[in-house]
């Protein structure tokens, strides 16, 4: 296991505005994944074992995931120009396997030859040494409610300056974000021109063509956060797994400032690196896409298994955490699904972790499908009461009475009532209910 290592930075840009931003060799269509999936599946047909076959592709698959880029990596130039930003970090947990390398932070366990790009798009083996792309280099980046995360039982109508880069360690067919979750750094970002590094305080108008071309390291996102009176930082919009050392680095910062850390994450990632971020957590949001191992892979080209580990090593380490389940139809909509995972969260969570049931809306590969009717919503918010989870949402459905009102479990009044992202009723004191002193979850203070 390779630990973070420093990042040299100190060399001032040079005039590079005549190098193309994305010169790469050409993608080969065939990935190692395809080339080991067909080599076993061969070799087991002609022995006469096509269950074998299946079986092994099965394990295949779930060792690589979908395979990496090969011969992928930045040429020369372009690497120059990324190392020049700043923009490049030698990448955390991974094994060097001679020129090889492995990467060890998510499930997918990415084996890169020298020149190859991870399947989260961010990591790439530069002569046997794996670094990340995406690091001080954010391509989205604003200050929201923390309610749109969405969190609701953690400093609620406070703001969280949130901050994401390109890249993903899923490829979720209905994914809201695929515009950068789904591409490379050097598709979101171009580091030619003047450098700008951005830090308060901030006046003007920021351009696209900035955003491009602008850093933000590690201080300068938790100076930011101070500067627009943010209570927390917010890994968001993409999946903070795959930008994990900017990460990493940002919460060390922000928790010796005093600012809350909020993950936003599918919560695909391995224990240790999870574990070692987790110290400085303060809360999480992780999507449970469904409870389905075959579901997970179809929509998702994930596993269901490292997230119901995750959820249990927050638990474990004491990190607030709240659960969101996008109720997809056709796949994700099945009550009989959605109360097995119900039963498994009040069993191994708790009662007290809200789910929010969410809404799909047709987008990315999924436009055909229809929104979520509400009356499966609702039905799924009833299940998870059934099971005697506490609070359960619906979102993305405005107007739907009391679907984002926090009940006392006790003497069930409302508590805190919400308008979207707008806190219009608060009856709390001191985390307790104010009509009958109920210790409602969460982080109030």
């Amino acid at each position: 296991m390779r630990m973070d290592s420093e990042n040299d930075i100190s060399r001032l840009p040079q005039d590079t505005s005549n190098v193309p931003a994305g010169t790469f060799p050409p993608s080969k269509r065939l990935t190692r994944r395809d080339m080991i999936r067909y080599g076993v599946a061969g070799v087991a047909c002609v022995a006469g074992g096509c269950a074998v076959a299946a079986y092994l592709i099965d394990a295949v698959r779930e060792l690589t995931a979908e395979g990496v880029f090969k011969g992928d990596a930045p040429n020369d130039a372009v690497w120059e120009l990324w190392r020049q930003r700043g923009w490049t970090h030698e990448g955390s947990y991974y094994l060097k396997l001679g020129r090889n390398v492995q990467c060890k932070i998510c499930p997918n366990n990415c084996l890169m030859e020298p020149g190859d790009r991870s399947h989260c798009r961010n990591k790439i083996n530069r002569d046997g040494t794996l670094y990340t792309l995406a690091f001080a280099n954010p391509c989205s980046f604003h200050v929201d409610p923390v309610e749109k995360k969405p969190l609701f039982h953690f400093f609620p109508g406070s703001l969280s300056f949130s901050i994401a880069t390109a890249g993903c360690v899923f490829r979720c067919l209905n994914c809201q974000n695929w515009e950068i979750s789904q591409k490379k750094p050097e598709e979101t970002k171009d580091p030619r021109g003047p450098e700008l590094r951005l830090r308060p305080p901030v006046t003007g108008t920021i351009t696209a063509s900035d955003v491009a071309r602008l850093s933000m390291f590690p201080e300068d996102v938790v100076a930011l956060a101070a500067w627009t009176k943010s209570v927390s930082i917010s890994y968001t919009y993409s999946e903070p797994t795959a930008y994990y050392e900017y990460t990493y680095e940002t919460c060390k910062l922000a928790r010796e400032r005093g600012i809350k850390n909020v993950l936003v994450t599918c919560g695909s990632m391995e224990e240790p690196p999870m574990r070692d971020l987790g110290r400085y957590l303060d809360a999480a949001h992780v999507d449970l896409k469904g409870f389905s191992e075959s579901i997970y892979w179809t929509l998702n080209a994930g596993r269901l298994q490292p997230v119901l580990k995750t959820l249990r090593t927050l638990k474990d380490m004491g990190v607030w955490f709240e659960i969101i389940n996008l109720v997809v139809p056709t796949y994700t909509d099945n009550p009989d699904m959605i109360r097995r995972m119900c039963d498994w969260l009040a069993a191994n969570i708790g009662p007290d972790h809200p789910i929010h049931f969410s809404r799909f809306h047709p987008q990315h590969k999924l436009q055909t499908l229809p929104p979520t009717p509400v009356e499966i919503l609702l039905q799924a918010q009833s299940i998870a009461r059934a099971a005697g989870l506490r609070y359960a949402y619906i979102g993305n459905v405005p107007g739907l009475p009391n679907a984002e009102t926090t009940f006392c479990p006790n003497c069930k009044r409302a508590v805190i009532i919400r308008d979207i992202y707008t806190i219009t009723g608060f009856h709390l004191d001191a985390g307790k209910c104010r009509f009958c002193q109920t210790k409602i979850a969460g982080v109030w203070s």
